[in-house]
């Protein structure tokens, strides 16, 4: 299910203030509270908002949204963002795909690819292309949570230690205004960061609803990545703090022409729109696997 304009900015208005009584959005939107009503039921259903006396708070920081939930919202957004790094993937590459609805998007997105070895703790992300017969598929062994078919625990991160892949793309559930990359099972933390320190490069893939979410562990920060994918230019604080440490931030078109805003400013205001044509970035000549 892909949310409706409103709907979009009804939650980034939560997110922003903590709280929103339902008169108050209905002024905003100028529209009736029972119109409110109905997104607001909408958006609680998904377990995006919670409930309150009154009008409408953040969902939890202690557990994540349904993987239904999570498959259907967003949906356009995440193909968006998932074209934009397979065209950023060469053929006969290696590559770590971790957990999340966002990256199996990518794999979706990598099955025109030939040649590729991808090693993934996600069982969705194997079944999807396994489909590709030129691409080799790894999984990690441990603890297969049956929620969403993430592969998580101690002999999974073990089983990512043995390599050194050319890219690790991952996924999150939250980057905090300081950039601190946050999210919900420290299990699965743990296999991110090995999936971070043995890769390489390292891309985020994360639609703009994860700006300033929040969640409770902390995996690591954006200074840890090489370039994000995302849907939406990132809030001022955040486009401040990649630029500072020159990580590209790279914003999926819908028609393809991505915009890449290396030398541009976040300060104050958004990135202005201009078409740069995404880099295919050659596999590491020195690839072990």
């Amino acid at each position: 299910m892909d949310l409706t304009r409103r709907q979009q900015e009804i939650l980034e208005i939560v997110r922003d203030s903590g709280f929103a009584s339902v008169d108050r959005l209905a002024q905003h939107f100028n529209v009736t509270p029972q119109t409110i009503r109905r997104d607001v039921n909408l958006l609680c259903r998904e377990s995006v908002l919670q409930r309150y006396h009154g009008g409408v708070g953040p969902a939890s920081s202690v557990e994540n949204l349904t993987y239904d939930a999570r498959k259907r919202i967003g949906l356009s957004d995440k193909r968006r963002i998932a074209r934009a790094v397979a065209r950023e993937i060469p053929n006969n590459a290696s590559l770590f795909i971790n957990i999340g609805t966002t990256t199996e998007a990518v794999a979706n997105a990598l099955l025109g690819h030939s040649g590729l070895r991808v090693i993934t703790n996600n069982i969705n992300v194997a079944n999807i292309l396994r489909k590709n017969s030129e691409t080799e598929v790894i999984i990690a062994g441990g603890v297969v949570r049956t929620r969403d078919g993430g592969v998580v625990g101690g002999a999974t991160v073990d089983f990512i230690r043995q390599f050194k892949v050319d890219y690790g793309v991952i996924g999150i559930s939250g980057i905090d205004g300081d950039g601190t990359l946050l999210d919900y099972d420290y299990r699965e933390v743990r296999v991110a960061q090995a999936i971070i320190a043995n890769s390489r490069k390292i891309y985020l893939a994360a639609d703009h609803s994860k700006f300033s979410r929040n969640a409770l562990v902390r995996l690591g920060s954006l200074v840890d990545i090489d370039a994000l994918f995302t849907d939406r230019p990132p809030p001022p604080v955040i486009g401040k703090l990649m630029t500072e440490h020159d990580i590209r931030v790279v914003v999926a078109a819908e028609d393809g022409t991505d915009l890449d805003p290396a030398s541009q400013t976040f300060e104050g205001t958004s990135a202005s729109t201009s078409e740069a044509s995404a880099t295919v970035m050659s596999a590491s000549s020195e690839q072990e696997l």
